[in-house]
């Protein structure tokens, strides 16, 4: 299965922005949650990059960052980039990424669909750049096979694609058969913000 999220083209300028650091120092922190003997749970991940505006080239739209820890990168801002002409030299940018996934087991009668959605929110005119997106991608799969040796559960999905997953060894899993649901919801909030010196 692929959980590929549909963007908005405020989310596809942001992830550029992301993308771009790819090997820049970033913060990040991973919690899990989970019920001991209960399927499932919830994995957040919180990711943040903090840099200055070293440098504008108005002509390219080209801006010079540093992060944080004094490494300096280049982004472009594109077109759906309305406030360009707010950003100053000696401002700061700041992105936070919040991904959490979230697996459990259908209640029984529980109606559940796949679904998919995107919401964005861009900065007023004349204020400084800025967005917010939030999007959301649920499946529901179904058991088709439990290998209670290898502690493996086979779901399928809606598109018919299949997958072989591990089973925590706190399960029991003589309490779990063929045909039950499985919920996998994955969200994100993407907000980037541009704030004076």
């Amino acid at each position: 299965m692929t959980m590929k999220i549909t963007r908005s083209l405020i989310l596809c300028a942001a992830m550029a922005v992301i993308s771009s650091c790819a090997t820049l120092t970033m913060d990040t922190d991973t919690t899990v949650k989970s019920e001991q003997g209960v399927p499932g749970g919830e994995v957040v991940r919180n990711t943040t990059l903090d840099a200055r505006v070293s440098g504008i080239d108005s002509s390219t739209r080209e801006v010079s960052l540093v992060s944080r820890y004094g490494e300096a990168f280049k982004v472009t801002a594109g077109p759906e980039i309305k406030n360009f002409n707010q950003i100053r030299v000696g401002d700061y940018l700041k992105i936070t990424l919040q991904e959490r996934l979230l697996v459990r087991m259908a209640k029984p009668g529980e109606k559940l669909n796949d679904e998919t959605w995107v919401s964005g929110k861009g900065a007023p005119r004349g204020a400084k750049p800025g967005a917010k997106v939030n999007s959301k991608e649920q499946y529901v799969a179904t058991v088709t096979a439990i290998d209670a040796k290898k502690r493996k559960a086979t779901l399928k999905f809606s598109d018919g694609s299949t997958g072989k997953f591990d089973v925590r060894s706190d399960i029991d899993l003589s309490k779990h058969h063929t045909g039950e649901k499985v919920l996998i919801r994955l969200t994100e909030s993407l907000a980037v913000s541009m704030k004076k010196s």
